[in-house]
């Protein structure tokens, strides 16, 4: 019975809803051809995108040996910003990059750089990622904040004019595992020397028989994934 509300709740609701769907519709549509292939190559790229072991395809090639480096070498911690709501509270994305910037900075003892603005125009994500540092005890003297920049290369070039001010060239760059590999290539290319500390790791290698069915929050994290492969394209075009 509990594997059966299992496997109902997962089909009633969106994405595994739109799935059935869309496989209806490819059934139907028997006499016409373009109408079948479109529904049902839509329902399996659907389906795929929202179960796990694909969602961990995606991100494998994205987060592949990275880790947290056990000797942390820098002139400052650069904590890049993931997201904040309208309510000025910070995604979740955002907050485990602050509380690893957090931890690097009790290890260290370095200033942090919190690098994010705001494309709504209401309270830039650096200073709130800043009232949570001083709320932590951190020291206003050790917190410096971009509320500019709205994107990577943004923040690469926002954060070198604030470590030509505090004379560093070496930061140590906290930010998404997925996010690492383009954010590296961005800021090095600005001119600085990075020490990547990944965290928000998405990939998860272990799976059981709930793993096959499709859930909005893997459909969420591998829309993600696939965002991010498009950023890499855009830069390596453009930049």
């Amino acid at each position: 019975m509990f594997l059966l509300k299992k496997v109902v709740s997962y089909f009633i609701l969106p994405p595994g809803l739109y799935v059935l769907i869309l496989l209806f519709i490819g059934l139907l549509s028997r006499r016409r051809s373009f109408v079948r292939f479109l529904s049902l190559s839509s329902a399996l790229f659907l389906y795929l995108i929202s179960v796990e072991p694909f969602k961990d395809l995606l991100y494998y090639p994205l987060e592949r040996g990275l880790e947290v480096p056990r000797r942390l070498r820098g002139d400052a911690i650069v904590v890049l910003g993931g997201g904040v709501y309208n309510s000025g509270e910070l995604k979740a994305t955002s907050y485990k990059r602050l509380m690893a910037g957090y931890r690097a900075h009790l290890l260290t003892g370095l200033p942090l750089i919190l690098s994010g603005g705001t494309a709504t125009g209401l309270v830039p994500e650096s200073e709130v990622m800043k009232g949570i540092l001083e709320d932590l005890g951190v020291e206003e003297s050790y917190i410096l904040t971009d509320s500019r920049s709205r994107d990577t290369r943004e923040n690469a070039l926002q954060v070198k004019r604030i470590c030509k001010t505090l004379g560093c060239r070496r930061v140590i760059l906290v930010t998404s595992a997925f996010h690492m590999r383009r954010a590296v290539r961005v800021f090095e290319k600005a001119g600085l020397e990075v020490t990547p500390y990944p965290t928000d790791f998405r990939f998860e290698g272990r799976y059981n028989l709930y793993s096959l069915f499709p859930k909005h929050s893997v459909f969420y994290d591998s829309v993600i994934a696939l965002r991010e492969y498009l950023g890499l394209a855009f830069y390596r075009l453009f930049y």
